[in-house]
C-alpha cells in the first residue's frame, strides 16, 4: 500500500513538473485545412428496393455472401401476376393460331377489291366509248347519264373496297401487336416479383424478414464491392469553395485510434444538401487501412495549402487565440497565421529561441 501511494505521488509530481516545463517553438511546416466528417462506404454500394408491393415470400441469399449480376435475391408473392401472365399468353397464342382465319378474311377482302376493280374497268370503258359517240347523238342524254353514274359508282365502290382492305390489315396487325405487348408487360410485371441484383459484389446486410409486407419504399438489402472502399465526406458550405479535386486529406477513425491515413479528393457533388447545409465529396485512401467496413465513421482534414520553414507551436500552448505564456505567467501577444488540428503558425511576437509555457487555465 505504501509503495502504491508513493507511485501515485511520484506520478502527480511528474505530471506537475511536465506542465511547468516550457518548450521552444519549432521551425517546420503547417497545413491549412478544411474539416470534414463522414463514413466509409463500399465501392458501388447501393440499397436494394422493390419496384412492386407485396408479401416477401422468400429470401434467397445470406449476409456476407458474394453476389453476381442478375442473381435472384428476394421473391415476392406473385400468384395474381402469374395468372395475368398466363391469361395474356393464352390470348397471344390464340391470336397466333388464328392466322389461317385472318389470312382467309384478307383474301376474301382482296377478291372484293379485285371484283370492284374489274367492274370499274368495265364501266370506265363503257363510259369512255359512249362519251365519244355522244356527239353523234347515237345515245340519248338519259342513257348517257346512266352510264356516267354507273362509272362513278364503280369508282367509289373500288376506293371503298381498297380502304376496307387496308383497315382490315391494320386492325389485324394491331390486334397481334397489342396481344404481344400485353404479354410482355405481364411477363415484366411478374419478373418484378423476383428481385435481382443489379451489380456483382458482396451482400453486407439483409434488412427484412420473410413474411414482411414490403413496398417500393422499403429497403431490402445493402450490396457493394468487397475489399474496395471510399470515403464519403460532408463539407460545410462556408468551406466548400476552397475544396478542389486531388487535394490531399488527412483521415482519422475511431476504429484506428492514434493512426493517421492519407486520402485524396476524387469527386465533388455540385449541389448542397439544404437540410445539413453541407456538400458531399468522395475520396479514396492513398494508404488503405488493413480492414474496413461500410458505415465506419471518419474525420478528415482536407489540406488547402502547406507552408514550410515557419515558426509553429502546439495549439494547446495558445491562449485566447493570440497570446502565449512566457516566464510561466506573463502573457505575450502574438500574431497567428495558418493552423491545422495540431499546430499553429506564429507570424509575429515570438522568436524561435523563446521559451513558452502551456496555459493551466484562462489567465
Amino acid at each position: 500500500m505504501k509503495n502504491k501511494f508513493f507511485a501515485i505521488v511520484s506520478l502527480l509530481l511528474f505530471s506537475c513538473s511536465n506542465k511547468e516545463d516550457g518548450i521552444k517553438p519549432t521551425i517546420g511546416e503547417v497545413n491549412e485545412s478544411v474539416y470534414a466528417s463522414g463514413v466509409i462506404k463500399s465501392e458501388n454500394q447501393y440499397t436494394v428496393f422493390s419496384t412492386t408491393n407485396g408479401i416477401l415470400k422468400k429470401i434467397n441469399v445470406s449476409v456476407g455472401q458474394s453476389i453476381s449480376t442478375g442473381q435472384s435475391l428476394f421473391e415476392i408473392e406473385s400468384e395474381k401476376a402469374q395468372l395475368n401472365t398466363e391469361n395474356a399468353l393464352l390470348t397471344y397464342q390464340l391470336s397466333q393460331n388464328s392466322n389461317h382465319y385472318i389470312q382467309d378474311k384478307i383474301a376474301e377482302m382482296e377478291m372484293k377489291v379485285q371484283s370492284a376493280n374489274d367492274k370499274l374497268a368495265l364501266d370506265q370503258s363503257i363510259y369512255e366509248r359512249n362519251s365519244r359517240i355522244k356527239v353523234y347523238k347515237v345515245i340519248s342524254e338519259v342513257d348517257f347519264e346512266k352510264v356516267e353514274l354507273a362509272y362513278k359508282n364503280s369508282k367509289i365502290n373500288y376506293e371503298s373496297a381498297k380502304k376496307q382492305l387496308s383497315q382490315l390489315k391494320a386492325q389485324l396487325q394491331n390486334d397481334q401487336q397489342r396481344n404481344n405487348i400485353n404479354l410482355k408487360i405481364n411477363q415484366k410485371s411478374q419478373s418484378d416479383f423476383n428481385i435481382k441484383s443489379a451489380f456483382s459484389g458482396q451482400l453486407f446486410d439483409v434488412l427484412v424478414k420473410e413474411g414482411t409486407l414490403i413496398s417500393s419504399q422499403t429497403p431490402l438489402a445493402i450490396i457493394g464491392q468487397k475489399d474496395a472502399f471510399l470515403l464519403e465526406l460532408e463539407v460545410d458550405e462556408n468551406d466548400m469553395v476552397r475544396v478542389k479535386l486531388n487535394q490531399p486529406i488527412i483521415v482519422t477513425m475511431d476504429s484506428y485510434k492514434n493512426q493517421v491515413f492519407e486520402a485524396k479528393v476524387d469527386k465533388i457533388y455540385p449541389i448542397m444538401d439544404e437540410r445539413s447545409r453541407t456538400f458531399k465529396i468522395e475520396a479514396h485512401f492513398v494508404n488503405t487501412p488493413e480492414k474496413l467496413y461500410p458505415n465506419l465513421t471518419a474525420e478528415a482534414n482536407i489540406i488547402i495549402q502547406t507552408k514550410k520553414n515557419t515558426i509553429t507551436i502546439p495549439k494547446e500552448y495558445l491562449l485566447k487565440d493570440d497570446f502565449v505564456l512566457i516566464n510561466k505567467t506573463e502573457k505575450q501577444k502574438v500574431k497567428v497565421g495558418l493552423s491545422d488540428y495540431q499546430k499553429v503558425e506564429i507570424l509575429e511576437g515570438l522568436k524561435p529561441d523563446e521559451m513558452i509555457y502551456k496555459p493551466q487555465n484562462e489567465l
